[in-house]
């Protein structure tokens, strides 16, 4: 599929990580780079290894013209649903961003609600540059994260489900309960919370 760009100097990619998990953020990153300073080798986030991923997060910091990584935290995720919490998110990593962008191409099919024209681009992390460094930013911090509240909760294992619904997730949280990180709006956490209520 070829993605027509626009005539103009700053155009932004966002992206998203974290819509399925059951726990965390949903984190967002939005990213103009650098004609100048070209990165090899950006495809979609999921596509990579971790090792590929975590060094062009760090080449993508140092090389883009600007960058802003953005997020909606659990508790307005079960406030709004996880759609709209990921639209405010993607709109607050559009308005962090340095440099203004003066057209967004967003990973998907839908738009959040901001000032710059916009198109959404189905599998975009694969076809546009742009998204598929937000998309790098977005997964590296996020799993990050993840990372870190396996820390906190190691009888979970979230340093290797990134919080995901897998098995060793659903039978952590039958064992030991709902986490204060948990999404509650979403059905399996409710359902244990039901259990254990």
């Amino acid at each position: 599929m070829q993605i027509e760009r626009p005539e103009v100097n700053h155009i932004a990619g966002v992206d998203e990580v974290g819509r399925g998990p059951l726990v965390g953020d949903v984190v967002t990153a939005a990213v103009i780079l650098d004609p100048s300073k070209p990165i090899e080798g950006l495809a979609d986030s999921k596509k990579l290894s971790e090792k590929k991923r975590n060094a062009l997060a760090e080449e993508i910091k140092e090389k883009a013209l600007c960058y802003c990584i953005a997020r909606a935290t659990v508790e307005e995720i079960d406030e709004l649903n996880i759609l709209h919490a990921t639209m405010l998110a993607m709109k607050r990593a559009v308005e962090g961003l340095k440099v203004p962008a003066e057209f967004v191409f967003v990973d998907g099919n839908r738009l959040p609600d901001i000032s710059v024209p916009a198109q959404a681009v189905v599998k975009g992390d694969s076809l546009v540059a742009e998204i598929s460094a937000a998309s790098i930013l977005a997964k590296v911090t996020r799993d990050n994260e993840m990372i870190e509240l396996d820390a906190q909760y190691p009888e979970f294992g979230f340093a290797g489900h990134k919080g995901y619904p897998t098995k060793a997730h659903f039978a952590a949280l039958a064992e030991h309960g709902v986490t204060p990180h948990h999404r509650k709006s979403f059905k399996p956490v409710q359902r244990i919370l039901a259990e254990q209520s």
